[in-house]
């Protein structure tokens, strides 16, 4: 006599658990990896941030006034406000023509020394006719007057003291 087939439909598809559990053993490498990355978030605070930033503008103003309450925070922004101000005071062409000078003159300190080339006593000597080193002189000069001059005519603020 004939048997009544037995189906069971669990059988056939994999559960839940199951999928899990072959997606782990398959990517088992790269969720050591990403675990290490989420502990390295985690230690640099960074992990912390990102939350507050998900979590919108309560938790993320909360964060920034909790990093603005540390010790030397109102020191740094006060010094990045001096920084912008100095830089607002220099003409652009003046600043391109210093860094693009100041760039020529790293990459030939460079190339002397991947050369080996020292500088010796009867080279020094002849720096004072050498129009380029005169001119860089020059320069330098001018800075050096320029800041003095600001030093003597400024009133020198006074000093935050260390917190």
């Amino acid at each position: 006599m004939a048997r009544a087939i037995e189906f069971d439909a669990r059988t056939l598809r994999p559960t839940a658990e199951e999928k899990v559990a072959a997606g782990t053993a398959q990517s088992a490498d790269a969720l050591v990896e990403a675990l290490e990355l989420l502990r390295e978030l985690h230690e640099h605070k960074v992990l912390h941030t990102l939350v507050r930033v998900v979590q919108g503008s309560e938790g993320l103003a909360f964060h920034a006034l909790e990093v603005l309450n540390e010790p030397g925070s109102v020191r740094a922004v006060r010094n990045l406000l001096e920084l912008v101000k100095a830089l607002g005071s220099i003409e652009p062409a003046a600043l391109a023509t210093v860094t693009g000078a100041l760039g020529q003159g790293m990459r030939e300190g460079a190339r002397r020394v991947e050369a080996g080339e020292r500088a010796g006593l009867g080279e020094l000597l002849s720096l004072a006719r050498d129009p380029d080193v005169g001119l860089a002189l020059g320069a330098v000069i001018g800075v050096l007057r320029g800041f003095g001059q600001a030093l003597r005519e400024g009133q020198p603020t006074p000093a935050v003291p260390h917190t």
